[in-house]
């Protein structure tokens, strides 16, 4: 998806985050039912941020969502949102994700990227699924 500049009250901006986080201990829980209603899960809470996903891609240990956001959210308040609302969610419907301490590990990767380098991260993150 191409992204342009989004004009918010006073701003005009272009805010691209590549997130990457695990469940705990790498589990490879993240298939079938659990993948789907994860899926719809950060889509649904990245609108109501106000966040546009321009990609997202689910293994069974691992995510990566590009988002494009607005300028007055942290990209460490869009994961204690996306990760405490889905863990939330997925752990009330599937009881064996109760097995894990929580559903998500505290750590994520986060990086910048401007509108040059959105093909290159959104290629690599269709990719995964051919490669991982």
């Amino acid at each position: 998806m191409a992204q342009g500049y989004r004009q918010f009250n006073t701003d005009v901006c272009l805010i691209n985050y590549h997130f990457v986080w695990i469940p705990k201990r790498r589990k490879a829980v993240l298939v079938g039912a659990i993948e789907r209603d994860l899926r719809r899960l950060l889509e649904s809470k990245a609108e109501e941020l106000d966040c546009i996903v321009v990609a997202l891609e689910i293994m069974p240990d691992h995510v990566h969502l590009f988002l494009n956001c607005p300028p007055f959210l942290a990209p460490d308040q869009i994961m204690f949102r996306l990760k405490g609302s889905s863990s939330r969610v997925l752990r009330e419907r599937y009881p064996q994700l109760m097995r894990l301490p929580s559903l998500w590990t505290r750590s994520y990767f986060c990086s910048t990227a401007g509108n040059v380098s959105n093909a290159t991260i959104e290629r690599y993150i269709a990719e995964q699924k051919l490669h991982g």
